[in-house]
């Protein structure tokens, strides 16, 4: 079992450097060269916060497919468990919630407006990848346990208790 973790960890770290850091930082850099134009200071500190706050979703949310699910986020090395656990007790999609704020906090603290449009394309993106990809694929592997959680945890806007 602990060599299942490691290699779902090296496997989730993996995954982490090449999707998430591609959409979330290489793809934003070619985008806007990191060149700021110099926004209100306010915009900056909430883009700032923004980012701080989905690069620590981001890290929980690849730990736990990692120790939970015994797995990877990638299609290509799934979990073996359901992942439900922390952050997914209450939004499904924490992951895809956390990059989209970070673009969002990039666009916030470079004042780049052209990344408010490139989050939108990437949200747009990942529901439609949510709905004709993860939820038949989760559906299908993991029957009336997804189902169940599925209709328990909302998709996309955290349940506050």
């Amino acid at each position: 079992m602990v060599g299942a973790r490691i290699r779902a960890a090296l496997g989730s770290v993996l995954f982490l450097v090449i999707a998430p850091g591609t959409v979330a930082g290489l793809l934003p850099w070619l985008i806007t060269g990191w060149e700021s134009s110099d926004p209100w200071v306010g915009f900056q500190l909430l883009g700032a916060g923004l980012i701080v706050a989905g690069v620590g979703v981001l890290m929980q949310a690849f730990a736990r497919f990692a120790l939970e699910g015994i797995g990877t986020p990638a299609p290509v090395a799934p979990t073996e468990q359901l992942v439900i656990g922390g952050l997914y007790r209450y939004v499904r999609n924490p992951m895809y919630l956390a990059v989209g704020a970070t673009i969002v906090g990039q666009a916030l603290l470079l004042g780049q407006a052209i990344l408010l449009a490139y989050a939108l394309v990437f949200m747009a993106a990942v529901a439609a990848f949510v709905k004709l990809y993860e939820e038949p694929t989760l559906s299908e592997r993991f029957g009336s346990q997804y189902e169940e959680y599925r209709h328990a945890v909302p998709g996309w806007w955290p349940r506050v208790r």
